[in-house]
């Protein structure tokens, strides 16, 4: 592998780590106005053998939250792993209201897809006509890509759910996103990301805002 190749690489690599989760599509009810809540529980549902990536999505988003002035907890903070297992939807929301939860926001690991493919080390790009149009340049290109030594890379996609439920109100759903990460760096850049990424975008759906700013408001 050549140096400006690496360079390249490393590069793409730098700029495409800037950004690895995206939502894909977003719904918030309608005519909702933001609201004051007392306690915002945190809640991943996420099956995964390490509980890393869920203690640290749960932590970064509790952040976000009360970066707004919100008072959120984890719920692997508040509750054990098996505190809602076999309740009753009744059971489930006094144990909630006991705690003084009034709203919900989970997230849920819907997949995970791992990849891997061959990647040949040169890898370079010409428009169709500049090198198919004449017989040498085609050839050059062509077998560039098809003898060069490459190497196999895995990519892994992890597909996210989140959802709002103000608790007060019969448990009612606000706001629902299906998001979509690629490749994270590592589980901490992942749902620090993540967590940035959707309390930013309940609060452009007017779900939540600035507790500071709702005081402010003239009764």
């Amino acid at each position: 592998m050549n140096q400006v190749y690496k360079i390249a690489v490393v590069a793409f690599f730098l700029i495409a780590g800037c950004n690895t989760s995206r939502i894909t599509s977003s719904w918030m009810a309608e005519n909702n106005q933001p609201k004051e809540y007392k306690k915002i529980l945190v809640l991943g549902l996420i099956n995964e053998p390490d509980r890393t990536i869920r203690e640290q999505m749960e932590e970064h988003i509790t952040g976000d939250l009360r970066a707004l002035g919100y008072d959120a907890v984890c719920s692997c903070d508040e509750f054990n792993p098996k505190a809602f297992e076999n309740l009753t939807e009744k059971e489930a929301l006094t144990k909630l209201s006991n705690s003084a939860i009034d709203a919900v926001l989970t997230v849920v690991l819907l997949d995970k897809q791992k990849e891997r493919y061959y990647e040949p080390e040169r890898i370079y790009y010409s428009p169709y006509g500049v090198y198919h149009h004449r017989f040498w340049g085609y050839y050059n290109t062509m077998y560039g890509r098809v003898f060069s030594n490459g190497y196999y890379v895995t990519s892994t996609k992890y597909f996210w759910e989140s959802n709002f439920y103000d608790l007060r109100n019969g448990a009612e759903l606000l706001y629902s996103a299906q998001s979509r990460s690629f490749d994270p760096a590592s589980t901490n850049s992942l749902s620090h990301e993540y967590g940035q990424m959707i309390v930013k975008d309940i609060v452009k759906k007017n779900i939540l805002t600035s507790q500071k700013e709702i005081r402010l408001k003239p009764m």
